[in-house]
């Protein structure tokens, strides 16, 4: 089978599964309800991200079973993020299906026979736990998962085409085939579902796999450049609520793409666009400079524009928390005199 016909097939497979889970959701009720932290307003169907797993389940069979410990991986925190979707689990259960699922990919790239395997595995497994989280943590508006995935992923494909193979192509086309797919249900004004953890974790294992890949066959790790946009956002909103004093594991609103949602109403697709494009010249620039010389870079430059945005318009977001606290207050007061009355 031809790449081309091999990506089709693979695009109306995952479109039929696709519309199958949203009979499945409906069915169960697994759907997704706006709260005060949520930066939409409609219920939703949840867990569409599963497309991402189903797509290298695909790819999986079709390979006659390649890279087993990297898909036994992606089934553990798939799976495990699922249920959590569905009904809430336990932060251990969380904690001890990631540990798991990023020692099996360890397991898959081979750190384990290096000698230095006592260094290398730890850094390995705090580094990939970092990405896995603030991949879920950015997931939070329509099209930013897909649409910034599908960025990354054909910058990988790039790379493996015409500087250096070190992935199997098969399973990046399944991979884009997999975020196009989701694109079409959630990139849109009115999402018909949401990636859920399941897909926001599913994708991220998928990108640090093939991250991972380029960074063994090139020796360099600056090729963490193709998910700065996320990591400067992430790390940086990580540190200012630490700076606050907040729990970094409380869902919240202040990453930079959920003000410019909520705060300064930009439409959610414009907002994923401006993620998508300010990675898309990132990656481009990759194939003319040097990758270190992009990263520090790119790094440096939307390090200065995240801080001097939050400096002008993170007030408007303490705002409004003292709006909703205030509402939330007066419901409060009103109960309690209704039930004085009452009585």
């Amino acid at each position: 089978m031809s790449l081309p016909t091999y990506f089709l097939v693979l695009i109306g497979a995952l479109f039929v599964l696709e519309l199958v889970y949203f009979r499945i959701a409906d069915r169960f009720n697994i759907i997704d309800k706006p709260n005060e932290r949520s930066s939409h307003t409609r219920i939703t169907l949840r867990g569409g991200g599963i497309i991402f797993y189903l797509g290298m389940a695909l790819w999986f069979v079709l390979s006659g079973f390649a890279h087993p410990w990297f898909f036994a991986a992606l089934s553990v925190l798939a799976i495990v993020s699922f249920i959590d979707d569905v009904h809430s689990l336990p932060p251990s259960i969380r904690l001890i299906a990631q540990i798991s699922g990023l020692l099996l990919l360890c397991a898959e790239w081979g750190l384990f026979i290096y000698p230095e395997g006592w260094v290398i595995v730890p850094v390995a497994l705090f580094a990939c736990a970092g990405i896995t989280n603030i991949y879920n943590f950015m997931d939070g508006i329509n099209g930013i998962t897909g649409g910034y995935s599908l960025v990354v992923l054909l910058a990988l494909l790039a790379v493996d085409k015409w500087a250096l193979p070190f992935a199997d192509e098969k399973m990046m086309l399944a991979a884009i085939a997999s975020a196009l797919v989701f694109c079409f249900f959630n990139f849109r004004t009115k999402a018909r579902c949401f990636a859920g953890d399941v897909g926001s974790v599913s994708m991220a294992v998928i990108v640090i796999f093939l991250l991972g890949q380029l960074i063994l066959a090139s020796g360099d790790l600056s090729w963490l450049v193709f998910l700065v946009v996320y990591g400067v956002d992430g790390t940086l909103t990580i540190l200012h609520r630490l700076q606050l004093g907040e729990r970094i594991s409380q869902p919240h609103r202040k990453h930079a793409f959920q003000l410019l949602a909520n705060e300064l109403h930009w439409p959610h697709v414009c907002v994923s666009l401006l993620y998508m494009s300010l990675q898309a010249i990132v990656c481009t620039c990759c194939f003319f400079f040097p990758v270190w010389q992009v990263l520090l870079c790119a790094s440096l430059v939307l390090g200065v524009a995240y801080i001097v945005f939050m400096k002008k318009y993170f007030h408007l977001h303490l705002q409004r928390q003292l709006v909703i606290r205030a509402g939330a207050q007066d419901v409060l007061t009103i109960a309690h005199e209704q039930a004085t009355s009452e009585q």
